[in-house]
């Protein structure tokens, strides 16, 4: 999968998403200033979102369209999405900011007017948004595009991916990522169950990854280290702003402790390889080895008592030490001598 001028693959290092969301606050300079933030923070890219109330609902005050069991409890959906919403018209402007940032922008769309609006503005790739995940229509468009897509799996569950990743590949979309996410807000790290990531790699071989609504950068580093490419997080420029989505978004120096956190997860990962760095074969220097450890003279037999395996390592291996039990040596060693197949007969 490449996004903009990013490869991601299984060799890769993470891509890491600052997903801005709701987190202007109405605001078109708090947007733009997050967008430099991220940057700063180490984001590779900003993720918007692109709908308005009414594509995303209707204004319909029944109890169907009252939010339930979540932080926007008693809320009406159009309501939170006419709070929420990016204005369709920051979008050239935020994109531009970005590029000038040298950040990868691009967007998940909400229905099929998005998607065309996001195609005037040549986005690279599209995210499939987790309550999204089962708009199979919405995701048959999407894929139309050609463009690499990245799919949330915060309410899905087996059949809703299979049916998902199956709609994208009936429009010849192969290039497909999946991001294991659990749709609360926050979300309990004891729900992350970030061997799904790892899982969802090998299961349907795609790229896998994390969108991420815990706090803290436990998560992202443990999903690192199950070998998640692609992990993203929302991103807010202080929390005290407010917003729909404030209280679980990392603020620039969250973001970046969780960044330096993510890196040096990779780095502590390396590679399979049995050979030693030269610093590590230093270290050998401070095995063991076989030393004479009493005054020996010539014709004496080798004994427990004087041979033995000690530190340092310079000495004959200790695997040969039950071999050379009994034979004789061939010159006269003092205590502290290494003992070598030479001395011996």
């Amino acid at each position: 999968m490449k996004l903009g001028n990013i490869e991601i693959n299984s060799e890769s290092p993470v891509f890491i998403i600052a997903e801005l969301s709701a987190n202007h606050n109405g605001s078109l300079e708090t947007a733009l200033e997050t967008i430099r933030a991220a940057k700063r923070a180490g984001a590779n890219c900003i993720k918007l979102q692109t709908y308005t109330a009414e594509t995303m609902t209707i204004d319909c005050d029944k109890d169907d369209f009252i939010i339930k069991g979540t932080i926007w409890d008693g809320q009406n959906l159009h309501k939170l999405y006419q709070e929420a919403y990016t204005p369709w018209e920051w979008h050239k402007e935020l994109f531009l900011e970005a590029e000038k940032q040298g950040l990868i922008c691009f967007s998940s769309p909400f229905d099929k007017t998005a998607v065309d609006f996001l195609e005037e503005l040549n986005v690279p790739a599209y995210k499939i948004a987790s309550f999204e995940i089962t708009d199979i229509p919405l995701i048959e468009y999407v894929a139309s595009k050609g463009k690499p897509i990245i799919l949330s799996t915060g309410i899905a569950e087996q059949e809703d991916i299979e049916l998902a990743l199956e709609a994208c590949r009936r429009m010849g979309n192969n290039d497909l990522a999946l991001l294991k996410c659990t749709s609360s807000y926050p979300a309990p790290i004891n729900e992350a169950n970030m061997c799904m990531v790892k899982d969802l790699s090998e299961r349907y071989g795609v790229i896998s990854g994390l969108s991420d609504h815990t706090m803290g950068v436990t998560v992202p580093i443990v999903a690192t280290c199950f070998g998640a490419k692609i992990i993203e997080k929302h991103f807010i420029l202080d929390r005290a702003i407010g917003g729909p989505d404030a209280s679980f978004s990392m603020n620039e120096e969250e973001f970046t402790e969780m960044v330096k956190a993510v890196r040096e997860a990779e780095s502590a990962i390396g590679v399979v390889d049995y050979t030693l760095t030269e610093k590590q074969a230093k270290g050998k220097d401070f095995s063991r080895s076989l030393y004479v450890v009493e005054d020996m003279k010539v014709g004496d037999v080798i004994t427990e008592e004087n041979v033995r395996s000690i530190r340092p390592g310079f000495g004959l291996h200790p695997k040969y030490f039950n071999d050379i039990l009994g034979k004789v040596i061939n010159v006269d060693l003092t205590k502290g001598e290494r003992l070598n197949n030479k001395n011996i007969d």
